[in-house]
């Protein structure tokens, strides 16, 4: 396998996982990888509702931080694990986030949009009333609005979150279709020297394609992107570096050589 390290994981420590650290550890070993980074999610403000309490994307960091040090050690001389955290990102979080990012020695940090303007797309009821493309819209442009506001990631995650959970998920998406919201994200990510990701949860989902999708990793290299990192978006061990044969694969077909990793917030390059 071309690729060995999975920078987009979860445990027990996020809301919507219930595997321990451990098991996740021991499968990525099993799966041949070599580095590994929990990203557990950040959101504050998530959206309350019968099934999700408020607080559920929020978690103890300093439990967190121990429990990871703890495994670091066991496994030392396995697998190197690094400690990670997935911001949820909304433009009124600006000051929340910049000082909960300064409060621990991170190695990596993921920003992504899970709530759109006080809604996850992951529900129904983001697309309601309206035509899918206006939702898709409305998603993109929130992403905009929130990298501006806040800048203190290391890559984007799954920028296109939202068609996992559309009615019609990609079967009517493409790249082209929403160039005009697009291209400035990936244009404001260069700029600023951000990675984007490529996620391979999406496939789990049985989209066509991966977050975000070939044409969209192939536009961020065209216009200078350079930094990008892999991730399964794995919340239970089976999923633990799924399909990165295919995601080596779709970014040698995007013209990328190397893909990254990071340590102290500094990309490491890997030849592809």
């Amino acid at each position: 396998m071309a690729l060995t390290t999975d920078f987009h994981m979860h445990s027990s420590y996020s809301g919507d996982s219930d595997t321990p650290m451990e098991q996740m550890a021991s499968q990525a070993v099993k799966a041949g990888l070599t580095q590994i980074c929990f990203t557990e999610h950040m959101d504050y403000d998530y959206p309350a509702n019968e099934e999700i309490p408020e607080g559920y994307f929020e978690f103890n960091t300093d439990a967190y931080l121990f429990d990871l040090l703890r495994l670091r050690e066991k496994y030392d001389g396995q697998l190197k694990i690094l400690f990670g955290v997935e911001l949820g990102l909304q433009p009124h979080l600006m000051r929340k986030l910049a000082v909960y990012a300064k409060s621990y020695e991170f190695d990596f940090i993921i920003g992504s949009t899970h709530v759109c303007h006080g809604k996850d797309p992951y529900y129904a009821s983001f697309y309601e009333g309206r035509p899918e493309e206006e939702a898709y819209r409305e998603y993109f442009a929130s992403t905009y609005e929130s990298i501006k506001k806040f800048r203190n990631f290391d890559v984007y995650g799954h920028l296109d979150y939202v068609v996992r959970y559309g009615p019609n998920k990609d079967s009517e998406y493409s790249y082209g279709k929403y160039k005009d919201v697009i291209d400035p994200i990936l244009s404001f990510l260069i700029e600023h020297e951000k990675g984007l990701e490529i996620n391979t949860g999406g496939l789990k989902y049985g989209l066509r394609d991966v977050n975000p999708c070939a044409d969209i990793l192939k536009r961020y290299r065209e216009l200078g992107g350079e930094i990008v990192t892999v991730g399964s978006d794995a919340h239970v061990p089976e999923y633990v570096g799924y399909r990165f044969g295919t995601a080596a694969e779709i970014l040698k077909a995007c013209g990328f050589k190397y893909y990254a990793t990071f340590e102290h917030r500094m990309p490491e390059f890997h030849k592809l």
